[in-house]
């Protein structure tokens, strides 16, 4: 019995050295900068979007509780105390994207290529944002980082890839996937 929790004890620390070794390379991989940071909208309860939503009135959206702001301000620790340089901060146009962008960021600007397309209505986007988000990239010259703040259905549209509610997903501008880092709240 002692040797399994021994062997429990050093299973875990590596692990964690492992990781706490991951986060080291993917934080110099920021610190460098031109990368590509999609983050999911800090945690609003819920799945999808209600029966009456509207674009334009955040009441009938899903949106950010007090775990997702708190979640959202620590997002924006996260890159102050990193010292991780942006260069722009792009947000879908659903409120809960935005309101995660003000919230960590202070300033940002909208671009639908970011919004969802999880519902039947904005399906028919998918393919449009896609070619129009590969369109912007392409064109993006600078080498400090650009952060999007998007949606789980574009994220694993683009990085094949499921990120939970305030994760930040890093990819090159080919959109390769380098690594994520989970913000706790």
């Amino acid at each position: 019995m002692k040797f399994i929790k021994f062997f429990i004890i050093i299973f875990i620390t590596l692990i964690t050295s492992v990781k706490a070794d991951l986060n080291e390379k993917l934080i110099d991989q920021l610190e460098e900068g031109g990368n590509l940071i999609f983050i999911r909208h800090a945690y609003a309860p819920g799945s999808g979007d209600p029966n009456n939503f509207n674009l334009n009135d955040c009441s009938t959206q899903r949106n950010l509780n007090n775990r997702g702001k708190r979640q959202a301000k620590y997002i924006g620790e996260f890159f102050k105390e990193n010292k991780i340089e942006i260069d722009k901060v792009l947000s879908s146009e659903w409120c809960r994207c935005k309101e995660t962008a003000k919230i960590a960021f202070k300033d940002f600007t909208t671009n639908s290529f970011l919004n969802s397309f999880f519902s039947s209505e904005y399906s028919k986007n998918k393919d449009k944002q896609i070619k129009s988000l590969n369109g912007y990239v392409k064109k993006f010259k600078s080498n400090k980082n650009l952060i999007l703040i998007t949606h789980y259905v574009l994220i694993s549209e683009v990085l094949d890839y499921g990120p939970s509610s305030g994760e930040i997903v890093v990819s090159d501008k080919n959109f390769n996937m380098i690594g994520t880092i989970k913000i706790n709240y």
